[in-house]
């Protein structure tokens, strides 16, 4: 019996009547009444019109735990839940406002706060004139009959085993991931797995120890997928996961790697180490051509199949389009060219802000395509058939003109923004570029080209050298600017900066994204940091997700940055609102860059976080061996050790209590990894939260000392 969370609550539940005239004029023998309200087996409760109780019969309080005292002149909002959404009690109000009557399940919480399920019927009670005098309740436990229900749908829909989903519950969230992917433009992967060698286990050790193998494979499997797959078994030893929400193919590659390992793990079983590996077919979803759901897993199982044909303890990804790879490329060229003709894509816009300041230095211009039947798609979703054709240069003609006429849409509302463009290569390397962007450039005069800039992948093929130096050159005369995007990813970054007229550099988000955990990512990103400020350049580093991320940026002299963390792309006319309204955190308003002599502490930091990640990852499976125990082999002990030697001249106060810190931290680590070992995983739960808790302690810690750099 619940409320719903409405200001104005008049809602009662329980059928009980104050004063005793309510019920005899429904029951006309007062006696009867009296009798039935008190010794009634379902529970009874009655409001006053404005939603206070009055009154309630003693099966409300055996149900509900609390006394008649205890609720009279109050709401039945001390029974919520909080399990029922808003609109469940919108409806269920819509019901007793029109036909004076509501029925249903509800959960409801006890007095000493265990939650049950009740059916509740709730009346609106009237005087002969027809108006509201009091709401009636009547309600019965049902939390044994809800619980039973569960149960069985439990077992019509899990497998017993292993309790993961069977093939009827597997077979619902694959049409549901199909629809999603649909909406969503995204992949999803279906992924069959068979377990290679399983009816030797069987043979030779026994169908018990083989359920005990399933179940901890299974276990394993299901760890280290996502929140948002599925993982189910169909039966014996063949399972299926499906992996949704893929950006591309290659993010499903990780994901099956991590499967293939974590079922080759040895599994211990009655003292004995049993071993399997797993043959996977991989198909992804959607295809060229439309497909249903049962066809998706026979892709999946042929491919399994080809898996163990090539030798078992690998992948083998599904080839759907082999015979008409060609067909389909062609297909996808005219109705990119339609889209062009029905102007179906769009620009949405990431911007670029200066994180110490706040400033909005500009807004990079990223194209979708509004497809009439597929929604809105992602770039990698059309612009790869483009790569080498020459409508790859009329779409990237497009994009200019939109990004100029955008500009000269926000200039009539007082907004002036630079835009950024990404060039194609084989686009930048035609012969009439330069002419034909001077062009585009005279269309729009309301725009200064210095408004414009072009961002031309640093990973490029740039074959020319010379000619697109040329072509950048004539291009800069406009008084358009060069960015170079993804710097540090390719291999001619020092020939490119030298020798391409790019006045910013902007940093692959791939450094920017592990560098506050592997110290390797940090140093490249440092270097090129380094390279900027050398060449006079502008650094603008990509991919920032976290306050964390731009407080690190800011110390090693980087200020300017995009990412998730700052705004995700929007449409052009949320840009103007979103620059009115965004401020900088102020942890990056009150950074400042740190000098050299700080580099070592910093990498030091990073370096403990990227161990306690490899504590993690061990624990998980994903990584074979933990890294190195002694606290002295870490590369934070080793700076550790350096700056403990440097004082001991008295010690360092809080340099000792530091080291007795990461002492501790080490220690559980071991302690921690041996719970592991010896299948205390409970214990080990435990362990590692207390030592993410150390890593936040010693992280904390170092932050005090940067004050002095």
């Amino acid at each position: 019996m619940s409320v719903g969370a409405r200001n104005d609550v008049r809602f009662a539940v329980g059928v009980a009547v104050h004063p005793m005239h309510t019920l005899t004029s429904l029951i006309t023998e007062p006696g009867l009444a009296t009798a039935l309200f008190s010794n009634a087996r379902e529970g009874v409760m009655v409001t006053d019109v404005e939603g206070r109780i009055i009154e309630v019969n003693p099966a409300f309080t055996r149900i509900t735990g609390y006394a008649r005292d205890e609720v009279l002149g109050r709401t039945p909002r001390l029974l919520s839940s909080g399990r029922h959404p808003p609109d469940f009690y919108e409806a269920m109000w819509h019901s007793l406002r029109s036909s004076g009557h509501w029925s249903g399940e509800v959960w409801n919480r006890r007095k000493d706060n265990e939650l049950f399920a009740e059916l509740l019927t709730i009346s609106a009670v009237r005087d002969e004139e027809g108006q509201l005098q009091h709401y009636l309740g009547l309600f019965s436990d049902i939390t044994l009959q809800t619980e039973h229900k569960r149960q069985l749908e439990h077992i019509a829909h899990y497998d017993v085993l292993t309790a993961l989903p069977n093939r009827v519950l597997f077979a619902d969230r694959l049409q549901q991931a199909m629809l999603r992917a649909n909406r969503s433009g995204m992949l999803l992967a279906v992924v069959y797995i068979d377990l290679d060698s399983f009816k030797t286990i069987n043979d030779n050790h026994g169908h018990d120890a083989g359920d005990q193998l399933l179940t901890a494979v299974a276990a394993r499997m299901r760890k280290v997928l996502r929140d948002s797959d599925t993982l189910a078994r169909l039966g014996g030893d063949e399972f299926v996961a499906v992996l949704c929400d893929l950006p591309d193919q290659a993010s499903s590659r990780l994901l099956v790697q991590r499967l293939l390992a974590t079922i080759a793990e040895p599994v211990v079983v009655g003292g004995q180490t049993l071993q399997v590996s797993g043959s996977l077919g991989v198909t992804l979803f959607p295809q060229r051509t439309e497909i249903e759901a049962d066809q998706l897993l026979r892709q999946a199982d042929q491919a399994m199949y080809q898996a163990k044909l090539a030798g078992k303890n690998r992948y083998h990804l599904f080839d759907a389009e082999h015979d008409d790879d060609l067909r389909s490329q062609h297909e996808s060229l005219e109705r990119i060219r339609l889209g062009l003709d029905r102007d179906e894509f769009v620009l949405h816009y990431q911007p670029k802000v200066n994180m110490r300041s706040g400033e909005v230095i500009g807004a990079e211009a990223l194209i979708r395509w509004q497809h009439p039947e597929l929604g809105l798609l992602a770039p990698d979703r059309f612009l790869p058939v483009l790569e080498h054709h020459p409508l790859g240069a009329a779409l990237g003609e497009w994009v200019i003109d939109a990004a100029l006429a955008q500009m000269v849409c926000w200039n009539e509302l007082g907004v002036r923004v630079p835009v950024s463009v990404n060039i194609a290569a084989n686009h930048l390397q035609r012969a009439d570029f330069a002419r034909r962007l001077e062009i585009l450039l005279a269309l729009h005069p309301e725009v200064a080209p210095s408004m414009l800039q072009l961002e031309v992948l640093e990973s490029s093929a740039l074959e020319d050298m010379s000619h697109v130096a040329r072509v950048m050159n004539t291009c800069v005369r406009l008084g358009v600017g060069f960015a170079l995007d993804d710097f540090g990813t390719g291999y001619s970054s020092l020939t490119y900066l030298k020798r391409l007229p790019a006045e910013t550099l902007k940093i692959d988000r791939s450094f920017v994204h592990d560098m506050l955990h592997d110290a390797d990512d940090l140093a490249i990103l440092d270097g090129v940091l380094g390279l900027a400020r050398a060449f006079r350049r502008e650094a603008v580093a990509e991919g920032v997700e976290t306050v964390a991320h731009g407080e690190l940026l800011l110390r090693l002299g980087c200020e300017c940055a995009q990412g998730f963390g700052i705004a995700r792309p929007m449409p052009p006319e949320q840009l103007p609102t979103w620059m009115s309204c965004w401020r900088p955190p102020e942890r990056w308003t009150q950074q400042r860059r740190l000098g050299l002599e700080a580099r070592p502490l910093l990498y030091a930091s990073v370096e403990h976080r990227g161990w306690i990640l490899a504590i993690d990852a061990h624990l998980d499976g994903v990584r074979d061996e933990p890294p190195a125990l002694d606290p002295h082999q870490c590369g934070f002990g080793r700076w550790l050790d350096g700056a403990i030697a440097e004082h001991r001249d008295g010690g360092d106060a809080p340099l000792q209590a530091l080291d007795l810190l990461h002492q501790e931290v080490h220690v559980l680590a071991t302690e921690l990894l041996a719970l592991h070992a010896a299948g205390r995983h409970e214990a080990a739960r435990s362990s590692q939260l207390r030592l993410h808790f150390l890593r936040d302690r010693t992280i904390e810690a170092i932050e005090s000392f940067l004050p002095a750099f």
